[in-house]
């Protein structure tokens, strides 16, 4: 954690000062080892970020002063079209997209996604809040990323696709593509990754229908965790 969220329940009526209970109090007492009179980073979720002062700390709550007057990190102009990975994979997935600021993220599903992966509790609003959360206390962001699930590929692709991907950038990561991922890209991407063993040919026809090109970040075949984050960094 190396930002303290806040929510609008934290705060103290009418005051800039906020009580904490819980998983951050612990965290700051037995991992950042604060005291009273100690400054923290915070960020108010949805909003800005800044310092907060230890004013009370005892084994019932955490309380501070809090001053968020700088705004959060910028966010990456890219939004991932992402088959629905693995419940286990999609929090790793999920964390890791959210750490390095991705804000808006499309759950599709595609020919080798399993039909259970989309009764997982991991989709549920609170599930998907705890791995975010985690996300954005790594990364000191405090903006949430928006969530879109479409479990219906063809009329997706067909029907939502195309004004999703307009003025930016569409690319399909695709292991068998004869162009390389582009780099240091100065425009917003549409970014469409597939599932373990990758889209199949129609899945790719229809993307390549609606205007993305299909790109590769080498001869290795990467886990979607893995890839992600190195399409990313390529790309930004």
């Amino acid at each position: 954690m190396n930002i303290v969220l806040l929510f609008p329940d934290d705060f103290i009526r009418d005051t800039n000062r906020v009580r904490l209970k819980g998983r951050r109090l612990q965290h700051v007492r037995n991992v950042l080892r604060a005291s009273v009179g100690d400054s923290l980073c915070v960020g108010v979720a949805g909003g800005n970020i800044g310092e907060a002062v230890i004013t009370l700390f005892n084994d019932e709550a955490l309380e501070m002063e809090v001053k968020a007057d700088c705004p959060p990190i910028p966010p990456l102009p890219v939004t991932i079209v992402l088959a629905l990975p693995r419940p286990k994979v999609m929090r790793r997935v999920l964390v890791s997209m959210t750490t390095m600021g991705v804000k808006r993220i499309i759950l599709v599903n595609a020919y080798r996604v399993e039909k259970s992966y989309w009764q997982s509790p991991l989709l549920g609003t609170d599930e998907l809040d705890k791995n975010i959360i985690a996300g954005l206390e790594q990364a000191r962001d405090t903006i949430f990323p928006e969530i879109i699930m479409r479990p219906l590929f063809k009329p997706f692709a067909e029907d939502e696709l195309p004004g999703i991907i307009e003025g930016s950038l569409p690319l399909i990561a695709h292991p068998e593509a004869g162009e390389a991922c582009p780099r240091d890209v100065r425009q917003s991407v549409t970014l469409a990754v597939g599932p373990e063993g990758g889209f199949i040919s129609y899945e790719i026809e229809k993307l390549l229908a609606c205007g993305f090109k299909a790109v590769h970040i080498g001869d290795r075949i990467l886990r979607v965790e893995t890839a992600i984050p190195v399409l990313l960094s390529k790309l930004f």
